[in-house]
């Protein structure tokens, strides 16, 4: 691993900063950024040699300078620890709730239960890919968010089919207090996510979009399942509940195509 320093003299705010990110993207061998915007410097560390990242920074023209090379042996980085703990914490909550809320959709006959613990546990398998980007190159991101997208069109069509055989099925009437209680438990646990995941100063890559894009969905669903226990119960009827996991695997697909976008 290389340590090369730049002077940036016309780096002065966070919109030089997010257009130099830009203009390296997909530059493979970069480990990762260190932006001093009070000194004007750029510590980039990277493998291999510096011609390339030189070139761009200098195009730039923001008065890009190299300031010095030299080999180190950090391979760790704060940013990249500080996105791992924030992944494995979001981790551990969905998957905790991907338990609670598939046995309890087993139980009370819920399908928009067990429709949301199979979300649950799309966003752990989405956090756990993330996990592996932290401190990746761009195009490895892109490609792990690409990954998730697919995973997630996978699982709604798998969704979606169980929606049908319920319907079509002599099912018993879902038990409304259960998808009530635990829903409106695990809509205060993606909000904790959600407020985890925008604290993270890296939360514009591709891979952590992806994470805040699947918890967002989450919390809408969460309000969805609360809507239909309530209308199971005043109608008496499990369409309600057979609705909103058709609704729940429609979002679940949305968010796949916007992060698809992402990887692009």
């Amino acid at each position: 691993m290389n340590k090369t320093i730049f002077e940036i003299t016309k780096m002065d705010c966070p919109s030089e900063e997010n257009l130099i990110r830009m203009k390296l993207d997909g530059i493979s061998s970069i480990a990762n950024l260190d932006f001093d915007i009070p000194n004007r410097k750029l510590t980039v560390f990277h493998s291999g040699e510096i011609d390339q990242i030189e070139k761009s920074v200098i195009e730039l023209n923001l008065g890009g300078k190299k300031i010095s090379t030299e080999e180190t042996d950090q391979t760790e980085f704060k940013e990249n620890e500080n996105q791992k703990k924030l992944l494995w914490s979001v981790l551990a909550i969905n998957f905790a709730f991907f338990i609670i809320e598939m046995t309890t959709g087993i139980i009370s006959k819920s399908m928009g239960l067990v429709a949301d613990s199979l979300d649950m546990l799309a966003d752990s398998f989405v956090y756990g890919i993330s996990l592996f980007a932290v401190g990746g190159t761009v195009i490895k991101k892109k490609r792990i968010a690409k990954l998730a997208g697919y995973f997630q069109i996978t699982l709604a069509i798998i969704g979606f089919v169980e929606v049908l055989r319920r319907f079509f099925g002599d099912e018993k009437l879902p038990d409304f207090s259960t998808m009530i209680i635990v829903s409106i438990f695990a809509l205060i646990a993606n909000g904790i996510c959600l407020y985890i995941l925008q604290k993270s100063k890296s939360k514009d890559e591709a891979h952590m979009k992806a994470s805040m894009i699947f918890t967002s969905n989450d919390v809408i669903i969460n309000l969805g399942v609360v809507i239909a226990g309530l209308l199971v119960n005043w109608l008496s009827s499990s369409k309600p509940d057979l609705i909103i996991g058709t609704i729940v695997f429609a979002l679940v697909i949305q968010g796949a195509f916007r992060i698809l976008k992402l990887s692009r």
